[in-house]
């Protein structure tokens, strides 16, 4: 069956308004399910938005509670801290009265076992009794002594410190010999007694009397060069190995007992005493013999006298 062109047109309009009604009713159909959707939505996410609500207002109380504990705990610790400085200082300071304590007691084990006589002034200040030795001897090695058959002693602990110097100036310059060392109250009685023999009082002016010579002590020598052997005479002034003497016997602990003058005896630049390293150093440093300082400063090293 044939439709003409003009039935077609002429049902155009009502076709388009069909489909517009189709349309716009699909539309509404659409716009009401969004519609709901939305409204799910939008209920769903207040919901959402007051737990949320719930959740923050429930943390904030946390973290307030947790910066409340916080600042108890800071509070605490500064306290603990301050606590604990304190605590501190009172141990440093206990620590060092410890050791100040254990180094007293030391000083005082090293006093009471130290011979208070090797620090003393002789030399027509002070007297040493008759009975008086060093604890003990050691023989001076032959090889170090101007006659080596004869037989000299000094005190035991000062014994290597005599045998390093004596090297050490052998190595450095030339050797130096021990022409005497002990010498006991009787021995220097003899010794003064023969001086007078041969000097008559002029003996005093190089020779103590027993029981003040430093010799009775053990810590002292009287040297000589090869060239002078026995020979003790203000002629060792002018040796290099009197120099060397000079410049390096305090580093061994020996001094020179009387230099020009002084007030006891005459000038002996062959007499050297043992006073302790410590003591000849600073003597050494500050230009001083070992009579012109106070007894009471000299008193003070004794406790380091062997070390």
């Amino acid at each position: 069956m044939k439709i003409s062109k003009g039935i077609v047109v002429q049902y155009v309009p009502s076709i388009v308004a069909v489909l517009l009604l189709g349309a716009l009713g699909y539309g509404g159909y659409r716009y009401n399910l969004l519609s709901k959707d939305l409204a799910g939505t939008r209920e769903a996410l207040q919901e959402t938005k007051g737990t949320l609500e719930e959740v923050t207002i429930d943390f904030e109380g946390q973290i307030s509670g947790l910066r409340e504990s916080l600042t108890r705990a800071e509070g605490e610790n500064a306290e603990l801290s301050e606590t604990l400085s304190a605590e501190q200082g009172k141990n440093k300071m206990f620590a060092e009265q410890i050791s100040g304590i254990a180094g007293t007691v030391g000083v005082l084990q090293k006093l009471s076992q130290t011979d208070k006589e090797l620090l003393q002034k002789y030399s027509k200040v002070y007297f040493l009794n008759e009975h008086y030795a060093p604890p003990t001897l050691a023989l001076v090695p032959p090889r170090h002594l101007a006659n080596s058959s004869d037989e000299e002693w000094v005190h035991s602990k000062v014994a290597p410190r005599l045998e390093t110097m004596l090297d050490a100036v052998s190595s450095s310059v030339a050797p130096l010999r021990v022409v005497s060392a002990y010498r006991s109250f009787d021995t220097q009685r003899q010794v003064k007694y023969g001086y007078r023999v041969t000097y008559g009082s002029g003996a005093n002016q190089f020779s103590a009397d027993q029981g003040y010579s430093e010799h009775q002590l053990g810590t002292t020598v009287d040297l000589s060069t090869l060239a002078m052997s026995s020979s003790l005479t203000v002629q060792f002034e002018k040796t290099a190995e009197y120099g060397w003497l000079q410049a390096n016997a305090h580093r061994y602990g020996f001094v020179l007992s009387y230099p020009k003058g002084n007030a006891y005896y005459q000038f002996e630049p062959w007499h050297w005493r043992y006073v302790g390293v410590a003591l000849a150093t600073r003597l050494k440093s500050e230009g001083k013999y070992f009579y012109d300082m106070d007894q009471r400063e000299i008193d003070n090293y004794l406790a380091g006298f062997f070390d």
